[in-house]
């Protein structure tokens, strides 16, 4: 879905449509979570701080999110999805795979598929889809990107290498900072440059499994297939440091930041969660996971950072650690009967929802623990 959560703000004020809109708090530490392509064109994008992107584009109209009515939408998108093929994976509230192998009978090629199902998201929900078509699921999302804004990108068997390799480099996934480095190093500029590399030589500097993972991403190879989902299964964050961590107080902070972040997407999503799963990779690529289950699902950051500190306590912290994540399974509605917080404490739980509730209005970053606050108020 293109721009979703401001395409959904215009269909409930007209007015909106045609100019520069984000969705997100106006406060001082107001978050933009979602920007129009008009807005786009100044330099605003999500994740970035609202008095940013209001420096980048004055006249920019910041509307205040309605994550409610934001998944009304998404289980309309999806019932769309739905009516086409069963075999439909959601990536998020507004992005799904769908393989459409089966429809081959009914129409005369995936053009058409995607055609109609723009057409149904427009017509019954008055939305703009971009749709990327491709043999597998990697060059599908290349091509959704190429579709963008409102469009359709079929990138056909015979075309998609000559597509790929004329991309930079980091288009591929699990290209960051520190990974381009390392490709740099070898004189990689594109996906095509790595593509002619021996698999050997990436491994010499990515690792074997990171660098035999990127050979084959060049090579155009992505053997996932589509898993159908009815509901999502979880719901994580991680993010890859470009300075490796290292030490016990450096990876607490860490995790702080990854509490706060999903206890947000879980009360956005109106989900609960009874499993807690840490992942972690050190510097060499070795990745762990580790996992606990709960009585009583979950969604408060305390909550979540106090489940989640044990799982931490099994990182080697001796060793630096390049990626860190968070992920809360088991999933079920924030409507459903609910016992006290793990620390039986109803005067916690308040503050939590008192802290959503200035967070829904304000933005993602309207409240902060003190721990994450370094000089200047910037999140450390």
């Amino acid at each position: 879905m293109d721009s979703f959560f401001v395409e959904v703000e215009r269909l409930e004020d007209p007015s909106l449509a045609g100019r520069p809109v984000a969705v997100g708090g106006r406060g001082a530490r107001g978050v933009i979570a979602s920007a129009s392509y008009e807005a786009r064109q100044f330099g605003v994008q999500s994740a970035q701080p609202t008095a940013t992107a209001l420096r980048m584009c004055p006249e920019l109209v910041v509307v205040a999110p309605s994550h409610g009515r934001y998944r009304e939408v998404s289980v309309a998108v999806f019932a769309v999805f739905r009516s086409f093929t069963p075999k439909v994976e959601g990536l998020s509230l507004d992005e799904a795979f769908l393989d459409v192998g089966g429809l081959r009978r009914h129409f005369g090629s995936p053009s058409e598929v995607g055609e109609e199902v723009r057409s149904e998201i427009r017509g019954k929900l008055g939305l703009p889809a971009s749709v990327g078509i491709a043999s597998n699921k990697f060059l599908a999302k290349l091509a959704t990107e190429k579709a963008k804004p409102d469009g359709l990108f079929h990138l056909a068997v015979a075309e998609q290498l000559e597509f790929l390799h004329a991309l930079a480099a980091e288009a591929l996934w699990g290209v960051g900072p520190a990974t381009l480095a390392g490709l740099k190093r070898l004189g990689v500029e594109t996906v095509g440059d790595i593509a002619e590399l021996p698999e050997q030589s990436i491994a010499r500097v990515l690792g074997p499994t990171h660098g035999r993972q990127l050979h084959q991403l060049a090579m155009g190879i992505d053997e996932r297939r589509v898993e159908p989902d009815g509901e999502a299964k979880s719901i994580s964050v991680e993010e890859t440091y470009d300075t490796d961590l290292s030490g016990s107080d450096v990876l607490e902070t860490a995790l702080l930041a990854h509490a706060q972040r999903l206890s947000w997407r879980l009360h956005s999503a109106g989900l609960r969660a009874r499993t807690v799963t840490l992942k972690a990779r050190y510097s060499d690529f070795t990745t762990i996971t580790r996992s606990k289950s709960f009585g009583e699902p979950i969604d408060g950051a305390r909550d979540l950072f106090r489940a989640a500190q044990p799982l931490l306590a099994q990182v080697d912290h001796r060793r630096p650690v390049r990626l860190l994540g968070l992920g809360g399974a088991g999933l079920e509605t924030a409507d459903a009967p609910r016992q006290l917080d793990l620390d039986g404490s109803a005067a916690w739980t308040r503050v939590e929802e008192t802290v959503a509730d200035v967070r829904e209005r304000f933005g993602e970053g309207a409240v902060s623990p003190a721990r994450l606050l370094g000089k200047g108020g910037t999140p450390t």
